[in-house]
């Protein structure tokens, strides 16, 4: 545990160099919604709204997987076919983890759902160890039809819209691009420490014990959300 801490001084001298921050800070929400604005004005491209995934009743259309709504969010979540719950993907665990309450997207006719990149009934028991509630389907016959031109095998988070029975992608992002899902890192982002890694830009002392771990979303071997499952006494067993 590192001792470094910031230097101290008065409130007068805080307040001050915090208001010089926040000129930044400000900036950089107008910037976001710059970009957001622009978001918005990208084209489309039309998908095939007869694709299928695997949903717990068999085959889903995509069209089917808005569930009436106008938007669909997808996640496709990464998948290491065969492998234990300790050997899942720890980047999406994370993410899709932070996703629980979805009655604010709904009320913006958004649905949410994972597609996850892995076999139907072997990731759904994943999804049930993990006590997710929301939509859950395999895309694993389908996503090099749904990810064409990207990388399989890697978390994307994906937009698309639904114009009746047609639908169109709108958006895609993928590594750093879906911490837009935590609220775990923007959380830390605002403390004096911060994530504790090796890449940020810390001053000399500053603890970066997360640099030195086997992984920065895992501990003792597993994704760092399933120790509160196990020790509920839930079954990892996938």
């Amino acid at each position: 545990m590192s001792d470094a801490l910031p230097k101290v001084t008065d409130r007068a001298g805080f307040l001050a160099e915090l208001d010089e921050l926040r000129v930044r800070e400000k900036a950089h929400s107008r910037e976001a919604d710059a970009i957001a604005a622009a978001r918005r004005r990208l084209p489309m491209v039309e998908v095939d709204a007869g694709i299928t995934v695997a949903g717990p009743d068999g085959p889903v259309t995509l069209l089917e997987a808005f569930e009436g709504r106008r938007q669909l969010i997808a996640y496709y979540f990464m998948w290491h076919d065969g492998h234990p719950a300790t050997e899942q993907c720890p980047g999406c665990t994370w993410c899709n983890g932070a996703v629980g309450e979805l009655s604010y997207l709904h009320s913006r006719d958004i649905t949410y759902a994972v597609f996850c990149q892995g076999p139907y009934d072997e990731s759904r028991r994943y999804r049930d160890f993990m006590g997710w509630t929301m939509p859950w389907y395999s895309s694993a016959d389908s996503r090099d039809k749904l990810l064409v031109g990207r990388t399989l095998g890697q978390m994307y988070l994906v937009c698309y819209l639904r114009d009746g029975d047609r639908v169109f992608e709108t958006y895609w992002t993928t590594l750093r691009g879906v911490e837009v899902m935590d609220n775990s890192y923007h959380l830390m982002d605002l403390t004096v420490y911060g994530r504790q890694e090796g890449h940020e830009d810390s001053p000399d002392g500053w603890p970066q014990e997360w640099a030195k771990a086997e992984h920065i979303l895992m501990t003792n071997g597993r994704p760092i959300a399933q120790w509160s499952r196990i020790e509920a006494g839930r079954s990892d067993a996938i």
